[in-house]
């Protein structure tokens, strides 16, 4: 295991450009097991998390390599295979496989899906909307078996909002007979952007900014190239960073357009930014309100990928801040690291109270999620002394270069194996 070593209380500045987002790369991914042909990812994060989703392609027999920042994926001898728990457990987003085995074999198989512990995170929904499509389920020994004869499309509505969920579904729908119509589904831009990197290659879905899905079955798709759009969570991340320094920085590749629910807030806090020929310039320098209430919600709501890293920031504002996270009941882990550093942070279920202002304090810290860990790295940027983050393999399934990214603006962080 790694550790990230901070000394904190320094400024940042300069400029940086966002990677391509985790969210997006893995459903495109799993997506190309779909076609019997190659499919190549411009502008792909070389981050943990792609690692996994490919060395899963891999084992299977497809083809997968690096040119500078593009990843090429050739599933021409993909062949039917299980996928065992040593990759499956590291990541939830493995699960989404299912769907376009089932897609393209007619059966496929799976340990149960791991990733970060922030709360328990069922699966029920996607084999429910699995088996409306036609498909068989068991589950045996730790894995999930799916089969079936042909799948066809269907009506169902998900009985909450769900991303993996509706890109599961998605995903085995495209070569459905018939058509499938799916209701109260996720808007997130991560199932747009499934939706138009499919659609570029032959399928025919509809509906994807509406939550309301409809997706008519094709026999075949294309060989694609695609660009991966930029990540709204690491740019919102590095905001953060900007933010709990008071710092002025420049942020390149950002999709201001997703992030209107963050945006909102930073500036609320008085956080200035203006959008500049591509540019994001952020100006942190009068940042000091706290946040009355906050609230976690689906897209387009107040992302839950940033309630941790906006938890760091808030620790450093006079006032009485006040977050209630409402899409997972675990996602306060990085708290309890904050408090070590000094702190004052009330949590009660899925309320959090940050009685901010108080000088945090260098600490030796131990990640235990992704989020959460790029939280504690932000808090040590503004400790005074030292602080060292253990276990940041967390944090590198979902940002790519975090410490040389922080070292260009400014901030004294290295990596230590």
């Amino acid at each position: 295991m790694g550790n990230i070593k901070i000394l904190g209380g320094r400024k940042l500045s300069g400029s940086l450009r966002i990677q391509g987002s985790k969210n997006a790369a893995l459903p495109m991914i799993a997506a190309s097991v779909l076609h019997n042909g190659k499919s190549v990812l411009h502008n792909c994060p070389q981050i943990a998390d792609v690692g996994y989703m490919t060395e899963i392609l891999n084992g299977l027999g497809a083809r997968t390599w690096w040119e500078g920042k593009s990843l090429h994926l050739d599933c021409t001898h993909l062949r039917y295979g299980q996928i065992p728990s040593v990759y499956a457990e590291k990541m939830r987003s493995s699960i989404i496989y299912l769907g376009a085995l089932l897609g393209r074999f007619h059966q496929s198989a799976i340990a149960h899906p791991g990733g970060c512990v922030i709360g328990a995170r069922p699966i029920d929904i996607h084999l429910q909307v699995l088996k409306l499509l036609g498909a068989h389920i068991r589950e045996k020994d730790g894995m999930i078996y799916a089969s079936c004869t042909q799948l066809k499309g269907n009506e169902y509505e998900f009985p909450k909002i769900s991303v993996g969920a509706t890109q599961q579904a998605i995903l085995a729908a495209v070569k459905a007979q018939g058509v499938t119509r799916l209701h109260r589904c996720a808007r997130e831009p991560e199932v747009q952007w499934l939706v138009r990197y499919l659609n570029s290659r032959g399928a025919d879905i509809t509906g994807e900014n509406t939550g309301e899905i409809v997706v008519r079955g094709v026999e075949q798709l294309t060989d694609l190239e695609y660009e991966v759009p930029p990540d709204r969570i690491v740019a919102g991340t590095y905001l953060c960073a900007g933010a709990i320094t008071r710092s002025k920085i420049t942020l390149e590749n950002v999709p201001v357009e997703e992030m209107e629910s963050f945006l909102h807030m930073y500036r609320k806090m008085g956080g200035q930014y203006e959008v500049n020929s591509g540019k994001l310039l952020a100006d942190s320098r009068e940042l000091n309100r706290a946040v009355t209430y906050l609230e976690t919600d689906v897209y387009p709501g107040f992302p839950t990928d940033l309630q941790s890293p906006l938890m760091a920031v808030l620790t450093t504002v006079r006032g009485v801040s006040h977050i209630r996270e409402t899409i997972f009941e675990d996602r306060y882990k990085a708290a309890e690291g904050l408090q070590k550093m000094g702190a004052a942070i009330d949590v009660n279920g899925q309320d959090a109270w940050i009685y901010g202002g108080a000088s945090l304090r260098g600490a030796r810290l131990k990640a235990r999620e992704l989020r959460g860990g790029a939280a504690l790295v932000l808090a040590g940027l503004a400790a005074s002394g030292e602080t060292v983050v253990e276990d940041c393999e967390y944090i590198e399934r979902g940002y790519e270069h975090i410490c040389e990214d922080l070292s260009a603006l400014g901030g004294v962080i290295r990596k230590e194996e």
